[in-house]
């Protein structure tokens, strides 16, 4: 992504804010926002892996959960912005036609890193690390 548009910016912070609701509810702070080419929010929604313990429940398919049925065909030039990369689920989505944006954004940063510091072991969990190492 180049420069980015004052469209850009308006979904990222949203992805961002998807990011502090879930770690503000003790989860992992990853957001996800799925876009229309003419620019609806169709779906948005954070990582639920802790909250639900779920093992699927990434912030990428939980905005694709809220987005709800949509027709193959409506993924085409869609963009998901999303406040962490990589995730497998990005290479799913690009599969599809999904333009993928990584929000690489200082508040995203700081928020994963704090996570991270305060609960090393949910984090490991979450990247497929035995906690403890």
């Amino acid at each position: 992504m180049g420069t980015p548009t004052e469209e850009d910016k308006k979904l990222m912070k949203i992805a961002y804010e998807e990011a502090k609701k879930g770690y503000d509810e003790g989860g992992i702070p990853i957001g996800a926002v799925l876009v229309s080419p003419t620019g609806e929010i169709l779906g948005q929604g954070h990582n639920l892996r802790i909250q639900n313990s779920s093992p699927i429940l990434h912030a990428e398919i939980s905005a694709l959960q809220t987005a709800g049925r949509l027709t193959a065909s409506s993924y085409k030039n869609t963009t998901m912005y999303t406040t962490l990369s990589p995730c497998r689920s990005e290479d799913l989505l690009r599969v599809r036609g999904v333009d993928v944006v990584v929000v690489d954004d200082e508040g995203c940063r700081e928020l994963m890193e704090r996570f991270v510091r305060e609960k090393p072991g949910e984090w490991g969990e979450d990247i497929g690390e035995e906690e403890g190492h």
